[in-house]
C-alpha cells in the first residue's frame, strides 16, 4: 500500500508466521483490513485477542489563544480534540483505540513549546516522516508537531513525567510591544524584581499548595503536595520572565504563583507573605491579595522524563524531526 492511503507507512505485519504476536506489548483492538485505498477497522472476533500495539510520543507546540485548553472537548474546541481528529483522518482508527493522552492539561489560553503526548496504533510504520508530514498538513497552523518518534510500552505522558517547566512573561514598560501582546502579560507598573526574585525562592522545596489551587470543574482529583525544584525570576530588557520547574502543578497553581509575586513585585505587599499563605492551605487567603494572572502570559515549555522513558524500543523507525522539501531544478525561466 503506497503511503497516500490509509494508514501512512505500514510495514510491519500483525501476524508472525501466521500466527497472533503473543508479546506483552499487545491488546485488543480492532483489526485492520484492505478497503480499496483505505485501512479499514473492523471489530475483532472473540477468536481474535492479543494484537500488538506500537505506541508514539509527540513533542506539540501552540498557540492557546483560540483554544479552550488542551483536555479533550469538542466546543469550545481544545488542543487534544483537534490533533486527535487529525490522528483519526491519517490512521483510521477510532478515539477510543488511538487512546491518546497529553502530558500536561494547559488551561484556556495558555501556550506550548513542549507538550508531550502519546498515542497507540495496532500497526507499525517504517517510517514517520510521511505521517510527521500528514499531521502538520492537515493541522491549523497555531499547532504544530515538533517531533514523532517511538516509545516503548511502558513510557506514559502523564504518569512517567518527572518534572514540568512552565515560562510566565511579564512586559514591564509603559507602551507594551504590539507584536507580543498575545503572549506576554502587560504590566505599567515598575516591578521590583529583586524582590519577586526574593519570594520565588520561598516557593522552593516541597509545600502543600492547597491555597495555590483554584477550584476544578472537571475530573481532577489533585494531590496537593507538589515539589518545586527551582523558580527563576530573568530580567531581559523590559521583560521579565518567570521559569518554574516542579514535580507538577495543581488547577491555575502557576498563575496563582506569579500573580502573587506580581504583587509583590509593586511592592504593595511584603515577600514574608508567601511562607504566611503557603501555611493557611486556604485559597481564600490568597484571594486577599491576588488574583489569577492572565493565562496568555503563561507557556509548558518542557516535560523532563528519566533517560530510561525515552529510550526507543527495538525495529522502531528513526525519530521524524519533519522533512526539508528541495527543488532539482530551477522552475523559472532566465531572462
Amino acid at each position: 500500500m503506497g503511503s497516500g492511503g490509509g494508514a501512512l507507512g505500514l510495514s510491519s505485519p500483525l501476524f508472525a508466521n501466521g500466527h497472533l504476536s503473543s508479546s506483552s506489548n499487545s491488546t485488543s483492538l480492532p483489526l485492520p483490513v484492505e478497503d480499496g485505498n483505505h485501512l479499514a477497522m473492523v471489530k475483532p472476533s472473540s477468536s481474535i485477542v492479543n494484537l500488538p500495539h506500537y505506541k508514539w510520543r509527540l513533542l506539540i507546540a501552540y498557540d492557546g489563544t483560540r483554544y479552550a485548553g488542551w483536555q479533550f472537548q469538542v466546543s469550545p474546541p481544545t488542543i487534544q480534540c483537534i490533533v486527535e481528529k487529525a490522528l483519526i483522518q491519517i490512521t483510521k482508527l477510532e478515539r477510543e483505540c488511538l487512546h491518546f493522552v497529553g502530558a500536561s492539561r494547559t488551561d484556556t489560553g495558555v501556550h506550548a513549546w513542549g507538550q508531550v503526548a502519546h498515542f497507540i496504533t495496532p500497526f507499525n510504520y517504517d517510517s514517520l516522516e510521511t505521517i510527521h508530514a500528514a499531521l502538520n498538513g492537515l493541522l491549523p497552523s497555531g499547532i504544530r508537531v515538533r517531533e514523532i518518534s517511538a516509545a516503548t510500552p511502558e513510557f506514559h505522558a502523564r504518569f512517567s513525567a518527572k518534572s514540568k517547566v512552565y515560562h510566565y512573561k511579564i512586559y514591564n514598560d509603559t507602551i507594551m510591544d504590539p507584536f507580543q501582546r498575545h503572549y506576554v502579560y502587560h504590566s505599567v507598573y515598575k516591578l521590583n524584581s529583586a524582590a519577586m526574585r526574593e519570594a520565588a525562592k520561598m516557593f522552593i522545596r516541597k509545600h502543600d499548595f492547597s491555597a495555590f489551587v483554584n477550584a476544578s470543574r472537571n475530573d481532577r482529583v489533585p494531590d496537593p503536595v507538589k515539589t518545586i525544584f527551582r523558580f527563576d525570576v530573568i530580567e531581559m530588557g523590559p521583560l521579565i520572565q518567570l521559569e518554574v520547574e516542579g514535580s507538577g502543578f495543581l488547577y491555575r497553581q502557576v498563575r496563582n504563583m506569579v500573580a502573587l509575586l506580581i504583587q509583590i513585585g509593586k511592592e504593595a505587599i511584603p515577600t514574608e507573605i508567601v511562607p504566611k499563605i503557603l501555611a493557611t492551605l486556604d485559597r481564600r487567603e490568597l484571594a486577599k491579595y491576588a488574583l489569577s494572572a492572565p493565562p496568555h502570559g503563561l507557556c509548558l515549555v518542557s516535560v523532563k522524563y528519566n533517560q530510561e522513558h525515552l529510550l526507543l524500543p527495538s525495529d522502531c523507525p528513526t525519530t521524524s524531526f519533519g522533512r526539508h522539501h528541495t527543488i532539482t531544478k530551477c522552475k523559472l525561466p532566465f531572462y
